[in-house]
């Protein structure tokens, strides 16, 4: 009798100890589990790749309050200017992937390659939101004898090389777009090099320029207090908030095969974040870009809503970095050739 209680206290000890071993398996599952699903634990920094006061900068202050309320943490922004946004991409690359540090992004990084920038690019990171799209417009001072744009290409294709277009470099939106303007048209033009959109407007605007590239928020604004005359608008259609101003495309059907094009804005994060963050950040942030009031704001900057994340945000990118890259290659500006990065041609 007293061997049967024996043997039985033995096996009832190896059971208890079998049960917690099992417990402390199952805790361990729930503990790595909870950690995906309890992200984030802590502040999320957000890397502002240009400075304050930019399109990037207005879009990233735009978005972040509105995300900030649907990831339960909060998201600090902060600006890291330079090297054309390279040292901003390469500090986020140096953290942990582990969706604490994000990049707010603009076009720039689809670019590095093929001007030489850094090794570094839009495939290294992962796009959580492209969240919307610029418009480029085509402006001359508000005196002009330039009253269409077919007039500015006419004196161009007759002078070559007479009128003065402002340019912000090799990959910029002036540069981009007189490039597909000479493409089209076989006109060229005289590029007065400046370091940033404000200087070459200042130009323009003290006559010292014929003509310039403006994103359409400021053309819109320049427009409306007669110092600039807008010619067109880079896009398929007409803009609401400039019903009068013909789309390219209505003289330049050629144009079509640019389109759309235009700087765009979006937030990425490394390439092996765990996929658990980053489906937390695309569902978080296609919230905001959803919300009523950024939509707003969009329509009332100019802006095209995009809203794309994850294969169609890469195909996004990538049909621009075509476009562009392989302009940049025949106007002989690419310091890497686009073949070389196998950069497909689709134009």
């Amino acid at each position: 009798m007293l061997r049967q209680s024996l043997v039985s206290v033995i096996a009832f000890s190896m059971l208890l100890l079998a049960g917690c071993g099992s417990q402390s398996g199952s805790s361990g599952n729930a503990q790595g589990g909870a950690q995906g699903a309890n992200y984030p634990t802590s502040t999320i920094t957000g890397v502002i790749q240009w400075g304050a006061g930019g399109g990037l900068d207005t879009m990233s202050r735009k978005i972040g309050p509105l995300a900030e309320k649907h990831l339960d943490q909060s998201l600090v922004l902060t600006n890291k200017p330079g090297a054309t946004g390279a040292i901003a991409v390469q500090y986020v690359n140096d953290k942990k992937a582990d969706g604490y540090t994000l990049l707010f992004a603009a076009e720039n990084p689809a670019l590095y390659g093929v001007l030489g920038i850094s090794d570094l690019g839009f495939q290294d990171f992962y796009p959580v939101n492209i969240l919307a799209r610029g418009i480029a417009t085509v402006v001359v001072p508000g005196d002009s004898p330039y009253q269409t744009l077919e007039d500015l290409l006419k004196d161009a294709e007759a002078n070559p090389g007479k009128v003065k277009m402002g340019s912000t470099g090799p990959g910029g939106l002036p540069f981009t777009v007189t490039t597909m303007l000479g493409t089209v048209t076989k006109t060229e033009y005289n590029m007065v090099p400046f370091d940033g959109d404000g200087p070459a407007l200042t130009a323009l605007l003290g006559g010292h320029l014929d003509a310039s590239v403006l994103a359409l928020p400021a053309a819109i604004e320049n427009a409306r207090a007669g110092k600039v005359r807008v010619l067109s608008v880079i896009n398929d259609e007409r803009i609401e908030d400039l019903q009068d101003v013909p789309a390219v495309t209505e003289l330049l059907p050629e144009m079509e095969k640019f389109l759309p094009w235009g700087p765009f804005y979006g937030i990425w994060v490394k390439n092996d974040t765990p996929d658990e963050i980053k489906q937390y950040l695309v569902e978080k942030f296609a919230l905001a870009q959803q919300d009523p009031d950024f939509q707003d704001f969009l329509k009332h900057s100019g802006a095209v809503s995009v809203g794309l994340s994850g294969e169609e945000a890469v195909q996004y990118w990538k049909d621009w970095q075509s476009t562009t890259a392989w302009l940049l290659q025949d106007a002989g500006a690419a310091k890497v050739s686009p073949a070389d990065l196998n950069i497909e041609k689709k134009n």
